[in-house]
């Protein structure tokens, strides 16, 4: 899918006192940007912010933070949050390869993929956020005992998520592949993505995995 380029989007980020462009430099330190400390979510390809910024409202006891590559797509996050201005909400433009450069072992513990590229060809298997590369990267910022959420409408995605948390020691705490008839339903806020896919009757896939001290 061809992105929209938005021009000054990168202008725009940089001016907003929401948004972070150089995360490294709070690396260990996200608890000093928020007003208050608290458990540290971060979700990874946030995309336009619908979810986040709903969990964000829903849990004040939470700090979230939302990652996006794209200045296009998290120029309107940014914008949904200057109206929402919600505290313990930070949005970042990174890429997802450098996590590791941005948060100190131990610091976040919850991870959120949501409809992530699916990367359909085998040769770009390692690109896939739930690749055993992704969840190496995500092992040393992750707390002992914390959470991977992870999900997406490709069913060939889902299988092959599973199979690389299982095959890299991680515990698969919660599955199913039609989340809107499971148990979760009742808790779970979309994204723009799948409220369009849930819309046409389309299953949702939904796994949470937990990190093993190794």
């Amino acid at each position: 899918m061809r992105l929209k380029n938005v021009p000054g989007a990168g202008e725009a980020i940089e001016k907003s006192e929401y948004a972070v462009t150089e995360p490294e430099l709070h690396r260990g330190h996200w608890q000093e940007w928020f007003p208050q400390k608290a458990p540290l979510h971060i979700e990874i390809g946030m995309g336009k912010g619908s979810f986040l910024t709903g969990m964000a409202g829903k849990h004040p006891d939470i700090n979230y933070i939302g990652i996006e590559k794209y200045s296009s797509v998290l120029l309107r996050a940014v914008q949904k949050q200057e109206v929402l201005q919600l505290p313990n909400l930070c949005l970042v433009r990174m890429d997802a390869q450098f996590v590791e450069d941005c948060f100190a072992p131990g610091e976040v513990e919850k991870i959120y993929l949501n409809f992530s590229d699916p990367w359909p060809k085998d040769r770009h298997a390692d690109r896939r956020l739930t690749s055993g590369r992704f969840l190496s990267r995500y092992d040393k910022i992750l707390q002992a005992g914390g959470l991977l959420e992870f999900k997406t409408d490709n069913m060939d995605l889902f299988d092959f998520s599973l199979e690389e948390i299982e095959e890299h020691g991680w515990k698969i705490l919660f599955c199913t592949k039609d989340l809107h008839h499971s148990p979760r339903a009742q808790d779970n806020v979309m994204t723009e993505y799948e409220e369009k896919f849930s819309a046409r009757g389309q299953a949702i896939a939904m796994l949470t995995a937990q990190r093993v001290e190794r």
